[in-house]
């Protein structure tokens, strides 16, 4: 497993098993554990149909594991939903006001990561059909999202635009990164080995890297009097952004 999107689609097709009892993810190692009864044909296939490139290691008979406590987990991303939402909310503000694009692709950049913790706060104990709803709309709308600001990114490469405010860019975005580095304690504190819970730290430590990105735009705004450094930052997270909503509608199907 490479990120939260493919846990999901893995949970939404196996889950619905009857056989399926329990799944237990290694996203850095790339392996999955299903404890099961009955043959295992019907999980392979339906594995295959996900395309990922699958490969049974291994089957044995083992106990089922102990059922683990969600609420301490439950309570870390619900804080990290609210954190990644209020610097949603704040960047796309400052974004439009400053005329940094860099901003409002961070911001959506947070929207994306929202609707990952969202979903992650379904994984455990909700229907199958309610989870493809959730992944559908979201991916929509952070598509839709996307494409408008990666449209406006192209509009300013072509058109006459005002250089941002690079004071904003810099202050917003050290605000954002002191925020992400908040959820990445929170996560980490929580010692989760579940892959929803990895996966969550995995994708904090890249919106910092972002964080940076949108601060060194912003540096290099003020040193070169230019638009361009704002736009091609922008115009790089849009594209992720549109990624990351591309992987979220494969969730519904």
């Amino acid at each position: 497993m490479d990120c939260a999107s493919e846990e999901q689609m893995i949970r939404m097709k196996l889950e619905s098993l009857e056989e399926v009892k329990q799944l237990e993810f290694d996203i850095p190692h790339r392996q999955l554990q299903v404890y099961h009864s009955a043959e295992i044909d019907g999980i392979q296939n339906a594995l295959a149909e996900l395309q990922l490139n699958e490969k049974l290691v291994n089957t044995q008979e083992a106990d089922l594991p102990g059922i683990v406590d969600h609420r301490q987990q439950r309570k870390v991303l619900w804080w990290v939903l609210g954190i990644n939402l209020v610097f949603f909310v704040i960047e796309m503000t400052t974004g439009w006001i400053s005329s940094s694009m860099g901003l409002v692709a961070d911001s959506l950049d947070m929207l994306a990561d929202s609707i990952v913790y969202g979903l992650s706060l379904l994984a455990v104990g909700a229907a199958v059909a309610r989870k493809k709803k959730v992944a559908k709309i979201s991916g929509y709308f952070q598509m839709g999202l996307a494409l408008l600001g990666f449209l406006e990114v192209l509009r300013r490469f072509f058109t006459e635009s005002g250089t941002p405010l690079f004071h904003w860019m810099i202050i917003i975005s050290i605000l954002a990164l002191a925020g992400n580095l908040v959820t990445l304690w929170l996560i980490n504190k929580a010692k989760s080995n579940e892959a929803h819970m990895q996966a969550s730290s995995i994708f904090t430590s890249n919106d910092i890297i972002v964080n940076g990105g949108v601060i060194l735009a912003g540096v290099l705004v003020y040193l070169l009097e230019s638009k361009w450094p704002d736009l091609v930052i922008g115009g790089i997270v849009f594209a992720f952004v549109i990624r990351g909503a591309i992987r979220i509608l494969n969730l519904s199907k």
